[in-house]
């Protein structure tokens, strides 16, 4: 593939800031986006060539096969655009980003793919430009690429599995963004400085994402690859008929803090009349593969406070954060309705321009 840009190439990220920035906050201003949650994704075209690149430069183009053909009819000869995949699911007039579907698109058998790409199609947003033609648009500031996206992209219909992203400048706009359209399934809001050039691999954007605490109870943990210490945590909440339900997991500890959560959870091991270590398994999934899936159980009576930022149905979206022990909370206070819930929002109001 022949692009103006060196390839392969890294798409530009974000670092984490705790609020909306005000638009004079940098020189320039700011543009605002809907923070999508999919699979990050770099577009390349080269004639009759379509190639879809993850953020880590591996090809995302056999797991998608329905987007070839659309993208070829939409997109100009020659371009490389930066976007996201999402799937979406629900009935008309109240759509959501479904995270679950998205990611069983990630799968190893080819018959599995084209059953997945009829009955979970994907979707690309777009939301930059960088090359286009015979030009490299790296070091062109951000509001003149965003311009020419959406004169690239113009003509797209309402049931294009392509769309251009909203983009604002108002920053009030972007914190309602922020409220309403996480009800859609989306993460947060980025803004981007409409001066900044396309930067690969550098966080030169910032995103806010939506961030919550929650009492759960540890009810069990795995060893650590190493051998040695707690590799995570397993967390539960209570249903509303009382029943323990998983629902994720806590993994970022030191080497030393490992080692001392043995010690700290020994009393809580559950162990059979003989007094030997119990041992059990969670269920397995398509990214299990041959990885140990056994833990630890542990008596349901410890509670923990964690950070997280989002529930997906009944598991956290993402990996949480330990935030500290609550012995002052009984287990059985750590009810699943405790989350909050973001209400209702249609993704097809998001993706309207």
């Amino acid at each position: 593939m022949d692009l103006p840009v060196p390839l392969p190439i890294t798409p530009m990220l974000a670092k984490s800031v705790p609020d909306v920035p005000e638009p004079d906050s940098v020189p320039g201003g700011f543009a605002y986006e809907p923070k999508w949650d999919g699979f990050r994704c770099l577009v390349l075209r080269d004639g009759d060539e379509v190639e879809l690149a993850s953020r880590g430069s591996k090809t995302l183009t056999r797991y998608f096969p329905e987007l070839r053909e659309p993208l070829l009819d939409l997109l100009p000869q020659r371009c490389l655009l930066d976007g996201e995949i999402v799937v979406r699911t629900g009935e008309p007039g109240a759509e959501r980003l479904d995270w679950e579907g998205l990611s069983q698109r990630i799968h190893p058998a080819a018959s599995r793919i084209a059953t997945l790409s009829q009955s979970t199609p994907a979707e690309i947003v777009a939301f930059d430009l960088v090359a286009l033609d015979d030009e490299s648009l790296l070091d062109v500031e951000f509001a003149t690429r965003r311009e020419r996206l959406e004169d690239v992209l113009a003509s797209l219909g309402a049931d294009s599995p392509l769309h251009l992203t909203r983009a604002t400048r108002d920053a009030a706009e972007a914190r309602e963004w922020f409220v309403r359209f996480e009800g859609a399934g989306l993460d947060g809001v980025v803004a981007k400085p409409l001066s900044g050039s396309y930067t690969p691999g550098k966080r030169t954007m910032v995103k806010v994402k939506h961030k919550r605490t929650a009492e759960a109870i540890v009810t069990g943990y795995r060893v650590h690859k190493s051998g040695r210490g707690v590799g995570s945590l397993l967390l539960s909440l209570v249903t509303d008929d009382g029943r323990l339900l998983g629902v994720g997991g806590i993994a970022a500890f030191t080497a030393a803090r490992r080692l001392a959560l043995i010690d700290e959870l020994a009393p809580l091991v559950r162990r059979d009349e003989d007094g030997e270590i119990l041992h059990a398994e969670t269920d397995r999934s398509r990214f299990s593969g041959n990885k140990d899936v056994g833990y630890i159980p542990l008596r349901p009576e410890r509670v923990v406070e964690v950070a997280f930022d989002q529930l997906e149905g009944a598991r956290f979206r993402h990996a949480v954060t330990f935030l500290r022990w609550r012995p002052d909370r009984d287990p059985e206070s750590c009810l699943l309705s405790q989350i909050e819930v973001a209400p209702a929002y249609d993704l097809a109001a998001v993706l309207e321009r």
